[in-house]
């Protein structure tokens, strides 16, 4: 009877643990038909004077995607998050690009162009930001308006730095940009991705900033306005899912 128990015991505990893993969250599944990006998405600039990048929906090999095309361009397509980083902290998403910008170079103002970059937005508590941080925070609104966050993570597709790469954005120490894919060796097809934010907030800005910070938006982007060239990307199936769970396949629409 105690071997039975023991096995019965056994069988509940994993049934529990089936139902009790979260459900992945879909935060960016693009419809399969219409024009129109879905809402919460939108178009966001920094500077007016830009002409932006254009987004529209495609079927593109199969998958429901956001098409981005760049000339010359900057915008961002952006949408607010909640998401419980503790519960679901692994974003997951696929992404394409024709051919890497080859006259970007991330260590350079005029060189800060990505053929595809995915951009995550974090609220801080105000204790964990030093007296500095506040003031160049507060500057920085001043100019760009609330759009400017706390801290940034930008997972992007370089031209030539190695992947692992995390350093400074060129123009704020505040997004840090960390290389997930560089060069042209899978450009031209979709290339699936699977990201621990909670483990790469912690790398880019430290424990103590990380300490209850909130995931606040996600923004997808291509843009060719420093360097003046072109770019073509394609983006698609974002989902957050728990740390134990593997990145659920697309469902078609």
């Amino acid at each position: 009877m105690g071997t039975r128990y023991r096995h019965l015991g056994a069988a509940a505990l994993a049934a529990l643990s089936t139902t009790t893993l979260a459900e992945p969250l879909w935060v960016g599944r693009f419809p399969a038909e219409g024009t129109e990006i879905p809402a919460p998405w939108k178009v966001e600039q920094f500077d007016d004077r830009l002409a932006p990048t254009r987004y529209t929906l495609r079927q593109w090999d199969g998958v429901s995607a956001i098409e981005a095309k760049a000339k010359k361009s900057m915008a961002l397509l952006a949408r607010p998050l909640t998401v419980d980083l503790q519960k679901t902290p692994i974003l997951c998403w696929q992404w394409r690009i024709d051919q890497a910008i080859a006259a970007a170079d991330m260590n350079t103002k005029d060189g800060d162009d990505y053929a595809a970059r995915v951009y995550l937005s974090f609220d801080i508590l105000p204790d964990q930001l030093s007296f500095g941080t506040r003031v160049k925070l507060s500057l920085g609104r001043s100019i760009f308006g609330s759009q400017v966050p706390d801290a940034a993570v930008n997972y992007v597709w370089d031209n030539k730095h190695a992947i692992g790469t995390l350093q400074d954005n060129a123009y704020t120490d505040r997004t840090r940009m960390l290389v997930l894919r560089s060069g042209n060796g899978k450009a031209g097809g979709w290339v699936q991705e699977r990201r621990n934010v909670l483990t790469d907030l912690q790398r880019a800005f430290g424990n103590t900033e990380a300490k209850g910070a909130k995931l606040s938006g996600l923004a997808i982007a291509t843009d060719t306005d420093n360097t003046g060239g072109e770019a073509h990307a394609g983006f698609a199936d974002f989902r957050f899912v728990a740390n134990t769970a593997e990145c659920a396949e697309p469902t078609p629409n």
